[in-house]
């Protein structure tokens, strides 16, 4: 397909409200373990009965973010198992990444009361799969039922019974690769053009997902910063800084992780497959619309240009990897304020380039309540940036991984996260599973 810069401004616009309308999806709580309950709630739907067993077989990254976060609407559950028996006993498949809204208590005591039968749900990592991998089979009465999602946390790309293919194709699966077309597709985005976006294009067709995105991340943050979710980060900033605008705009992100992490039954509206991005993309926009007395109409294309340049930074990446997505939607709060507070493309690119030097190395190791942390320091970054810019400071090119132009420098910091951190990744697993003995 062409860049963007080769389309009319009309198709450009098109393109722009496609992805933001793909990209900003509701999902209930932590979307690794939400997905790993989307995939046995399609099994089970596709058995056509309560599994007596179910196999799961995820990537690396699936268990590492699945390992420590607690599950949404689970009454305190946690792990693969745990997502899994709940997806099998009361989700529903038709709601995807809201797969759990609905669990009464029979479900989850139906769940707990299967997860106590020995081997009820059996875990394996699998290898050489994409990043994002999950494969769930479920067995009941003779009967077989195959689920598969890569790449994506609802990309089906086989579902089958008793080896009979109903979506997808078992070749699908075993070709699967992570760094996907959609992923080529973002990653031809440019900074220069989604400014132009967000100054005068069409917003229309995007506007009631981008309307939903700041009612729904904004009423999680505050339930975030109402009650003791977590490890309070959000709570202790705003505390610690109540009249500071940044320290606000880090403390009504963190809060919304704090809550989500902790398995809050509030939705939120996701960015490239996440909720902590998309929390971290439109919360710290918000706040600063509100201190430079921004209308909603403003408001609306910043995030629409907040939530653009986190998709194109992560593009270069893939959905999941040892570089903390965060990092790249900070990116692109940064870039919002700067463009609601009158700066130049050159310093909208130039935030963007602070903020990667600056934290651009944070790793992620799971799902959890330290997220929230991660979040606030991504977001301080951003801040950090966008003050530099506005000011005429930038690094140069030269210096770490900052290239001769902003779009080289997004690749080189995305190829950094996509390839050189791939061992790292292994690493982390590794420790979090207890196979590397750190003190040999």
């Amino acid at each position: 397909m062409p860049s963007e810069s080769e389309l009319s401004p009309i198709a450009r616009d098109e393109l722009f409200c496609g992805i933001l309308n793909r990209e900003l999806v509701c999902a209930l709580g932590c979307t690794e373990p939400i997905a790993v309950a989307y995939a046995a709630a399609l099994a089970r739907e596709t058995l056509g009965s309560e599994p007596d067993h179910l196999e799961l077989s995820c990537s690396g990254n699936i268990i590492k973010n699945v390992k420590s976060v607690t599950v949404p609407n689970s009454g305190g559950m946690r792990g693969i198992e745990a997502a899994a028996a709940l997806g099998c006993m009361g989700g529903d498949a038709d709601s995807a990444l809201e797969v759990l809204e609905n669990l009464t208590d029979r479900d989850r005591a139906r769940a707990r009361e299967r997860l106590a039968q020995p081997g009820f749900a059996q875990v394996t990592l699998a290898e050489g799969v994409p990043n994002l991998y999950i494969q769930v089979v479920a067995t009941a009465g003779g009967h077989e039922a195959t689920v598969v999602i890569a790449e994506h946390h609802t990309d089906v790309v086989y579902r089958a019974l008793d080896g009979k293919a109903i979506e997808g194709s078992i070749e699908a699966a075993a070709q699967a690769c992570d760094f996907t077309e959609r992923a080529h597709e973002d990653a031809q985005l440019s900074l220069k053009g989604i400014v132009e976006f967000a100054d005068s294009g069409d917003i229309t067709a995007a506007r009631d997902a981008l309307t939903r995105q700041m009612t729904l991340n904004d009423a999680i943050s505050r339930e975030g910063l109402a009650h003791p979710w977590g490890a309070e980060v959000g709570r202790t900033i705003l505390a610690s800084y109540p009249d500071d605008a940044s320290c606000r705009a880090r403390a009504r992100a963190a809060a919304g992780s704090d809550a989500r992490m902790s398995g809050c039954a509030l939705p939120v509206v996701i960015v490239c497959g996440s909720g902590n991005q998309g929390i971290t993309a439109s919360l710290p926009v918000m706040e600063y619309a509100q201190k430079l007395e921004v209308e909603e109409e403003r408001l609306l294309r910043a995030l629409a240009l907040s939530d653009l340049v986190s998709i194109h930074v992560k593009s270069y990446i893939g959905a999941l990897s040892a570089f903390c997505g965060a990092v790249c939607a900070a990116c692109g709060a940064g870039a919002a304020i700067t463009w609601m507070s009158g700066g130049s493309l050159e310093q909208i690119g130039a935030t963007i380039v602070n903020t990667l030097a600056n934290v651009g190395g944070i790793v992620c190791d799971g799902a959890k309540s330290s997220c929230a942390a991660k979040i606030s320091a991504a977001v301080d970054a951003a801040i950090l940036g966008h003050d530099m810019a506005m000011a005429g400071r930038s690094f140069h090119a030269g210096e770490g991984l900052v290239q001769e132009t902003i779009e080289e420098t997004i690749a080189s910091m995305g190829y950094v996260g996509r390839v050189g951190m791939k061992p790292t990744d292994v690493e982390i697993l590794n420790i979090m599973i207890g196979k590397t003995d750190v003190d040999a």
